[in-house]
């Protein structure tokens, strides 16, 4: 009976806190003076939540052509902007970006309080500016990805072994000799960022190592980019009513305990004088500023370090690899293009030698490749989402503190007042264009801009163009006999990032320099 008493008490708890909430949000949108974007009507408590569909960045990108380059939505009830204009985007980062600088924080990532010590998902404040110095002038420094440069070429000749082997293994079986360069791929970012973190390969196709480290955050990437009900009516993060949040613990919490045995294990090693001068790796160099997180600014926690050192791997393998599938699917299904980047591997790399970084500035076309398929499939198509620290004029509009704000630079990407035939892969417009994705042109930003602009692009950029340079120099590929340039799957499959829908099949075919 007193159980049936307080259930009958919570439920009409809740009612009442939905109907207060309800009439909260409707004085305020319907009876506010000040002018908002526009964008489509909004129903009361879930507002716009079913016009983002199952893959956001499209839908929003239709409501362009009614509503304008800068949409405003109500997401259960969240304010949120959407920019999908270069000149909006420009506006936004060059006049705004102190403004905007903060994240809107998704329930999933304060499991852990992963977002208290995230660089990407922390909130603009002494920490992550503390953090972000760091990553910048000691991690990802242009010096310091310099002096890794035979770390990146040797995962890379790993990647080409390992396809070597896949060859002999369906020769063998006597199969066509598909290789499926979804999962090589990002065995090779994972072992990249292995490499500059804790020195050392934590991936390798016959061995289990490190194995569980992979598939602990495969989960936790799974479940940051599944869409979560309480993120948009934050009432409702206490109950996580699809245990979203919970599943992500249960995920992360084996990733942190492994990084955790890392940092021990490395407690109990000496390091000699010469790493220390030359060849320290990114955990040597945070463990120089640990501390309780409470001695000073430039002190970080243990727990922190370890949440840097999880995200060094999400981030760094994750999007890498993705990009590389992308750029090659494009190159698969246009055939003239990767004729035209093959002869060009073929005029600057001698017979017998292999493809180095020091190679890629002397390849424009390659470059070119690189550009247009990640203008044409941004790994992040939304970025991750920044939040107004104060209420803003922005291009006449009023917009509050606490807005949420998309940049849609998928949509920014097919921009028809920036780009001619925008949906079409052409490398050709890149070439004599001093366009680049460093954050200063606004129509080409699949690594955002501003202060919150990736940290980790100049490595990206290494890896992507070895990786893919390597691979066309390397092999001939095809494609197997059910697949057509015309029938490639380029379907989007959407989470924290932008997948192929598909794993990306080919036959490669050994090329023999000598």
């Amino acid at each position: 009976m007193e159980s049936t008493s307080s259930f009958t008490w919570l439920t009409a708890s809740l009612l009442a806190a939905i109907v207060t909430v309800m009439l909260k949000w409707m004085h305020a949108s319907y009876f506010s003076t000040k002018q908002k974007p526009p964008g489509p009507l909004a129903w009361p408590l879930i507002g716009n939540i079913f016009d983002l569909g199952s893959m956001p960045h499209h839908n929003l990108y239709k409501l362009r052509p009614r509503y304008g380059p800068v949409i405003w939505l109500k997401l259960g009830l969240v304010n949120t902007m959407v920019i999908q204009s270069a000149k909006a985007a420009a506006d936004l980062f060059k006049n705004h970006d102190a403004a905007f600088s903060d994240r809107k924080v998704p329930d999933a990532h304060t499991a852990w309080d992963y977002c208290q010590g995230s660089l990407a998902m922390g909130n603009y404040g002494p920490y992550w500016r503390t953090v972000r110095k760091l990553c910048s002038m000691e991690l990802l420094v242009n010096r310091r990805v310099n002096d890794s440069t035979e770390i990146r070429e040797k995962c890379v000749d790993k990647l080409v072994c390992w396809i070597e082997q896949s060859i002999a293994s369906s020769q063998v079986e006597g199969k066509s000799g598909e290789v499926e360069l979804s999962e090589l791929l990002f065995l090779m970012a994972f072992n990249v960022v292995g490499n500059l973190m804790l020195s050392k390969d934590l991936l390798d196709l016959s061995s289990t190592e490190g194995r569980e480290f992979f598939d602990a955050m495969n989960q936790v990437t799974k479940w940051a980019g599944t869409p979560n009900l309480a993120d948009f009516l934050p009432f409702l993060k206490p109950f996580d009513p699809f245990r979203v949040r919970k599943n992500m613990a249960k995920g992360m919490g084996v990733a942190i305990n492994i990084v955790s045995s890392f940092l021990k294990e490395r407690g109990h090693e000496s390091i000699s004088t010469e790493k220390v001068m030359k060849n320290k790796d990114f955990l040597d160099v945070l463990l120089e500023y640990q501390g309780d997180g409470k001695e000073g600014p430039d002190k970080i926690s243990e727990k922190n370090i370890i949440i840097i050192i999880l995200e060094m791997f999400f981030a760094g393998s994750e999007t890498t690899s993705s990009s590389i599938k992308w750029a090659m699917a494009e190159l698969l299904r246009n055939p003239e293009s990767m004729k035209k980047v093959k002869e060009e591997l073929d005029s600057v790399i001698m017979p017998n030698k292999r493809v180095m970084e020091s190679d890629m500035d002397k390849l424009p076309y390659l470059q070119a490749v690189v550009k247009e398929s990640l203008r044409l499939h941004p790994t992040v198509p939304l970025l991750l989402p920044r939040n107004s620290m104060e209420d803003t004029n922005f291009m006449g509009y009023h917009i509050p503190k606490n807005t949420q704000v998309f940049v849609n630079v998928w949509a920014i990407g097919r921009d028809p007042d920036v780009w001619e035939d925008p949906l079409s892969f052409k490398p050709e417009r890149f070439i004599g264009s001093n366009i680049h994705y460093k954050g200063q042109h606004y129509e080409l930003l699949p690594f955002g801009s501003g202060r919150r602009i990736c940290v980790g692009m100049a490595l990206a950029h290494r890896v992507l163009h070895l990786t893919l340079a390597t691979l066309l120099w390397t092999f001939d590929w095809e494609l197997g006999d059910s697949l057509t340039p015309q029938t490639i799957n380029m379907a989007e499959r959407t989470g924290i990032t932008l997948r192929m829908s598909e794993p990306l099949k080919a036959i490669p075919r050994k090329i023999n320099r000598t």
